[in-house]
């Protein structure tokens, strides 16, 4: 195996399991109504999926730069972290 096959391997195994762990999350908010797995589920998303979405599917079909892509995984990073910060300390 080459080395770009391991990391979109990689990739597509981080981006599933958080999506899973998310699905979990948000779960847990609607059987208990609970904002803190809500916050939790958006920050796991934020933090796992959707920096594999912008990487691999919006920078290809929208033909974005590299600073643009860059900037939406920080963005996404930040949403993410800032959610989890919330979700703990709420």
């Amino acid at each position: 195996m080459t080395l770009p096959v391991i990391a979109t391997a990689g990739g597509i195994a981080t981006a599933c399991l958080g999506a899973y762990v998310g699905y979990l999350a948000y779960d847990g908010h609607r059987r208990n109504e609970s904002r803190t797995m809500l916050l939790l589920a958006v920050g796991v998303v934020c933090i796992a999926v959707v920096p594999y979405g912008i990487s691999y599917v919006l920078t290809p079909l929208l033909s974005l730069s590299d600073a643009v892509t860059v900037l939406g995984v920080t963005v996404a990073h930040l949403v993410g972290l800032g959610a989890l910060a919330r979700s703990v300390s709420a």
